[in-house]
């Protein structure tokens, strides 16, 4: 065993080396999204970098820099902090309740003077770190277990029903996913997936009683969005007529009528893969979605990779995490599922959710650096 290997093994890396085992065509590939939305929002705006393309580029710097410093730490101390972090992510989210601001009618961020926080979005990050450590001190048999399985539906639980507290379904909706993936990959038996899946289906008639007017209203214009056209299914008929008009090849950059013309609501966040259709059309749309694909192949690849089953977990949950992300956006806006708002990965305007990506991809490359690092398997599921 060389030097340089044995020194990996035990994640002694100097950090000059590790910036060198970076995967930089990965990096490559997200800064190539990222660049397609900075253009989007430039056009969405009628060609101007202000208010939001100059701000967003801004972000994305800050992004990679926390890409880097994540990238870097240890695998152990991201396991180490697992816990930690998940219950701060948790005081936040009880903070909001208690003192949260209130915008577009839900109460979904904390005011912190010059920044807004949205803790739900920090919280994906910390759910999957923290389950991936507790998995990770179980043995494939043992996950399938009753009383092993009451911490992680207790963690997947309980912010759960704090984001929807909010109200935010989108958001619940990908914790719920995350968990039971995770659970999915780390050996859940298909005993437990099959009735819970039936029991969510059944469950179905009872939560509608406790949506929100505005959620309820969101699902029936799903179901019949000409109805009321002009009113509640303004949003996904723009978007439709926006996919639409697109065609094959789109009208051309800054050619988007629907979007110039500020017929599309929220057309610098939810709504931005819209744009994509309009102006560069279905080959654009399928271009983008293989640039994710290719996105989230590195991450599976990268959790193939890891020695650790800690890291395997960890990049396969944040991967998945991204993939929700953009089959959930995309369904919405193509008017598959209802709206739920859920922004589109790297092209969607927003502080909180871009960073909180950048620090996810940060996590799975930290996990591809130490990938030689081993971690004893029952090293993780002491609280």
């Amino acid at each position: 065993m060389s030097v340089r290997h044995y020194a990996a093994v035990r994640g002694k890396l100097p950090l000059r080396e590790k910036f060198g085992e970076f995967n930089w065509p990965f990096v490559l590939v997200i800064g190539v999204i990222a660049c397609i939305g900075f253009a989007m929002l430039y056009s969405v705006a009628g060609g101007h970098f202000s208010p939001w393309a100059s701000k967003q580029m801004l972000r994305f710097c800050i992004g990679m820099m926390i890409l880097c410093a994540v990238a870097v730490v240890d695998l152990r101390v991201w396991m180490t902090l697992a816990y930690p972090f998940y219950a701060l992510c948790l005081l936040l989210l009880i903070a909001v309740q208690v003192a949260g601001h209130t915008g577009l009618g839900a109460q979904r961020w904390i005011d912190l003077g010059p920044i807004q926080i949205q803790p739900s979005e920090l919280m994906k990050i910390a759910l999957i770190l923290a389950l991936a450590r507790y998995l990770h001190g179980l043995d494939v048999e043992d996950v399938s277990k009753p009383l092993r399985l009451i911490i992680p539906l207790a963690m997947i639980g309980v912010p759960t029903s704090l984001v929807l507290m909010q109200p935010n379904l989108g958001t619940a909706t990908i914790l719920v996913m995350d968990g039971a993936s995770l659970l999915f990959l780390a050996g859940l038996s298909w005993w437990w997936i099959v009735p819970t899946i039936s029991a969510v289906a059944a469950a179905v008639p009872v939560a509608w009683q406790f949506l929100h007017d505005y959620q309820k209203r969101r699902v029936l214009t799903f179901l019949n969005p000409q109805k009321d056209a002009l009113g509640a299914g303004w949003n996904i008929s723009q978007a439709e007529i926006a996919i639409g008009s697109g065609g094959v090849t789109g009208k051309g950059f800054l050619h988007g009528t629907q979007s110039q013309l500020n017929f599309l609501p929220e057309k610098e966040t939810d709504f931005i893969f819209t744009s994509v259709g309009e102006e560069f059309g279905l080959l654009g749309c399928i271009a983008l979605l293989l640039l994710f694909a290719v996105v989230i192949g590195y991450g599976i690849r990268i959790a193939m990779s890891s020695r650790s089953h800690f890291g395997r977990l960890v990049a396969l949950g944040l991967s998945l995490n991204v993939f929700f992300y953009i089959m959930i956006n995309g369904a919405m806006v193509m008017g598959l599922i209802p709206v739920v708002g859920i922004p589109m990965p790297l092209l969607s305007y927003g502080g909180t959710a871009l960073l909180t990506v950048m620090f996810g991809f940060g996590l799975i490359m930290s996990v591809y650096v130490h990938r030689q690092v081993e971690i004893p398997r029952h090293s993780g599921i002491l609280l």
